[in-house]
């Protein structure tokens, strides 16, 4: 759990609590569509912990977690977007971020105006 007394959104999907349409599931990683997709393929990858609140903390603490999310989010695009994809950490909410539960779009089969939110 993140360092707050409430569960992240993005863990309460992990546990179940609120629904979200599965794409890939590890150990410790999960992906999911996006409820408001910036482009026709817009999926979320994150850890299932909210450990850390973005790429630079989760780079610094855990870099295999890290590999380990990108290689998810590869397999998304190789399944889904013919392995073109942007993939997006917003880090701050001068960047867009607004979960602070480090995660990962992942966009492709082409973008839509505004495609850096979330």
């Amino acid at each position: 759990m993140s360092g707050t007394a409430e569960p992240t959104v993005f863990e309460r999907i992990a546990a179940g609590e609120i629904p979200a349409k599965m794409v890939a599931e590890t150990d410790r990683v999960i992906a999911f569509h996006d409820i408001s997709p910036q482009a026709p393929v817009h999926v979320i990858v994150t850890p299932r912990v909210g450990r850390h609140r973005d790429v630079v903390e989760l780079a610094a603490d855990d870099p295999e977690l890290l590999a380990e999310l990108v290689s998810v989010a590869k397999g998304i695009a190789d399944d889904l977007a013919d392995g073109q994809f942007r993939l997006i950490f917003n880090t701050g909410p001068a960047a867009g971020q607004t979960v602070f539960h480090v995660h990962a779009h992942v966009l492709g089969g082409g973008l839509r105006e505004g495609s850096l939110g979330g």
